[in-house]
């Protein structure tokens, strides 16, 4: 009977590759068309892969905890000939291969050679995808080779010491080094942890500066207890930023050659701590929707992110990014904006200070806390980022106002 590939689905525009978690169904198993069967991990949630028809379950191919990249063939689905026929398939095509060979899918990302380690070459188009760095100022061909042949970075030299001229480092140096790794304790970095490296390590290619301010919490603190549903400190923060940027979109801009990209859409995520890393969930027209209506969907994606099951519509193509680091005690931090974006804002712990107060004429006790906001320096320059971060800091002064 015909056989239908079970293909590795395109499940995000900056997703080129999934970790097999588990499989949903067996071998023998009748399935239905658009029925989950496997369950993926991406780096950015736990997704599901749906069967393309109704059939049986012939075999699963893939195998658990490898990644494997957009295009590769998972398994196989026997079909009835009349299901082939309503599909309007190449019964020929879909028959079954002689053993020993996989039939081919025709995908944007090149497959693996046998025996070679799942891989990914990704064609690149909108949002980046995890891509081989280049941040050695010198490597020869040798080495070079040897790197890819691990799949290492040049950014994972950092930690060598060059014997060669001018503290090159030779390829006996990285040998050596290589060798040296084999006797420490070595675990498996998850695919959070290996996307959010290759993130920051592609973000860290621009200037980034950062400024900071402190501002009064007592107005935001106040609004907080007499609303329902109380909207979390960091939506505060995602509605003042996506205010002050529908007022001028320029900070938010990408530069790309010698043209500032301005966003189409004030879609801004926020940084949700995950097991071995952190997942950002957008939330779409911030700018067009008042704080009380953005509760509910803010507190979704959050239990949503802790589940890593985020939905396709709320992960990627966002301009900024608010991360509340003062939950975690600390006053002050310099976030990384994502490759994709130019802005972070940040929002540090509040602590009670003493605060001049001219018409008492006396110290008296206010809660602060620290903004921040890190950017590309070559989008902005310190004044316009300190301007931005101003009126954020205004805006949420008066929350009556978002």
């Amino acid at each position: 009977m015909p056989q239908m590939p079970i293909i590795m689905p395109q499940l995000g525009e900056s997703i080129a590759e999934a970790t097999i978690v588990s499989f949903l169904v067996k071998p023998g198993d009748p399935i239905e068309a658009g029925q989950d069967v496997i369950e993926v991990e991406t780096n950015k949630a736990n997704m599901n892969v749906a069967s393309p028809c109704r059939g049986r379950l012939e075999k699963l191919t893939a195998n658990l905890g490898e990644s494997y990249v957009v295009g590769a063939v998972l398994g196989h689905i026997e079909v009835s000939q009349e299901e082939a026929a309503r599909l309007g398939l190449d019964t020929k095509s879909l028959a079954k291969p002689p053993d020993g060979i996989e039939p081919t899918h025709e995908a944007s990302y090149q497959t693996q050679t046998e025996g070679e380690k799942h891989r990914v070459q990704p064609t690149v188009r909108g949002l980046p995808v995890p891509a081989n760095a280049a941040g050695a100022s010198y490597m020869s061909p040798r080495m070079k080779a040897r790197m890819d042949e691990l799949g290492l970075h040049a950014a994972d030299l950092a930690g060598i010491a060059g014997s060669g001229a001018a503290g090159r480092v030779t390829i006996e140096d990285f040998e050596k080094f290589i060798a040296n790794l084999e006797k420490q304790k070595l675990t498996p970095a998850s695919t959070m942890r290996v996307a959010v490296a290759d993130a920051m390590r592609r973000s860290w290619t621009r200037p980034i500066a950062t400024v900071g301010l402190p501002m009064h919490l007592d107005a935001m603190l106040a609004h907080r207890k007499t609303s329902d549903p109380k909207p979390g400190p960091a939506l505060y923060a995602i509605r003042a930023l996506a205010i002050a940027l529908s007022e001028n979109s320029a900070p938010a801009g990408r530069l790309i050659g010698s043209k500032i990209v301005h966003p189409s859409s004030i879609d801004i995520c926020f940084a949700v701590e995950a097991e071995d890393g952190v997942l950002v969930p957008v939330i779409r027209k911030v700018d067009q929707k008042p704080l009380k209506e953005l509760v509910p969907r803010y507190n979704e994606l959050i239990e949503l992110a802790h589940k890593r099951k985020l939905p396709a519509d709320a992960t990627g193509g966002s301009i900024a990014t608010v991360t509340n680091f003062g939950t975690f005690g600390l006053i002050w931090a310099t976030p990384i904006p994502l490759p994709e974006q130019t802005l972070v804002l940040g929002l540090g712990a509040g602590r009670k200070m003493p605060c001049w107060d001219e018409a008492k004429g006396q110290f008296v006790p206010v809660m602060e806390a620290y903004l921040t906001l890190s950017f590309d320096h070559r989008v902005l320059d310190g004044g316009a980022a300190g301007r931005l971060l101003a009126r954020i800091a205004e805006l949420l002064n008066h929350p009556e106002r978002l």
